[in-house]
């Protein structure tokens, strides 16, 4: 079995697509996933399967569109995955709380963050299936917009550092 992270979009923010984790909890049981844990309050799973991420992540969305009533997208990574995240991080000397990464299930693509919008101080760069960004001014004042990235899910540093914590103590 291995540890793998799991990450809903747009899941109690800003009062949009409430979902309590215990329900999440009980979906992820559902699915047969093993050790589940979530972290705050905005769909961040931590579980063990032996099914490859891509079946851990079509059974979330399935389970999650029946309780919604509406597509929630899941983006699944291993904790091997997180690690490297982590390591490769092109901020590693800026605040964790205002450097975001976004959570891609395509590769990182140059194109992705040409045409940046609203960009005052922002840094943005490319990772493998992930875009950093470095807020120097802070996220709640940032006007940043990517029109070129699909559909992803952002968490901030400490957030994935603690991410990568609970799915150590699996290992």
């Amino acid at each position: 079995m291995q540890t793998l992270i799991a990450l809903l979009r747009a899941v109690n923010v800003g009062g949009t697509g409430k979902l309590p984790m215990a329900e999440l909890r009980a979906m992820a049981d559902a699915a047969g996933l093993a050790d589940v844990r979530t972290y705050i309050q905005s769909g961040n799973l931590v579980c063990r399967s032996s099914d490859p991420p891509e079946t851990v992540k079509s059974s979330l969305e399935a389970r999650l569109a029946a309780y919604a009533g509406k597509a929630v997208d899941v983006f699944v990574r291993s904790s091997q995955e997180i690690g490297q995240i982590i390591d490769t991080n092109p901020f590693a000397d800026s605040d964790p709380k205002r450097l975001g990464v976004l959570f891609l299930d395509v590769p990182a693509e140059p194109a992705m963050v040409a045409d940046l919008k609203g960009q005052k101080d922002e840094r943005v760069v490319c990772g493998v299936r992930e875009i950093y960004i470095h807020y120097p001014s802070g996220m709640g004042t940032s006007k940043l917009q990517l029109p070129n990235v699909p559909v992803a899910t952002m968490r901030n540093l400490n957030t994935v550092r603690r991410l990568a914590e609970m799915a150590a103590g699996d290992a």
